[in-house]
């Protein structure tokens, strides 16, 4: 069984809010879940501290069983200093469209 910690959405139409939670990785994104772990509001400001709120305790014992962040969670554990995130290196996309289609077609 893959574990993954991840967020569900929450909220109404155009005002969301996500839940931070663990769930087999099988299971829908905002389906059946094993435990949730805190909630993130992305219409907040983001100095707010009630923007992201995470049960550490409960987050390191889900990594240290072996569960796998998602790429949002990576970034918020990265920022409170639980685990380190690898940055991605995608060097196309510094390239504005128009250069990468003349060199597309220089080739």
């Amino acid at each position: 069984m893959s574990v993954v910690i991840r967020l569900a959405r929450a909220g109404t139409k155009k005002r969301p809010v996500y839940h931070v939670v663990v769930a087999d990785s099988r299971f829908p994104r905002d389906g059946r879940f094993i435990e949730r772990l805190g909630y993130f509001n992305p219409l907040l400001a983001k100095d707010n501290e009630l923007r992201l709120k995470l049960d550490m305790e409960k987050v390191k014992s889900w990594l240290a069983k072996g569960a796998q962040p998602s790429d949002r969670v990576a970034r918020f554990l990265d920022a409170a200093g639980v685990k380190k995130r690898e940055p991605r290196n995608n060097p196309e996309k510094a390239v504005p469209r128009k250069e990468r289609k003349a060199a597309e077609a220089g080739k």
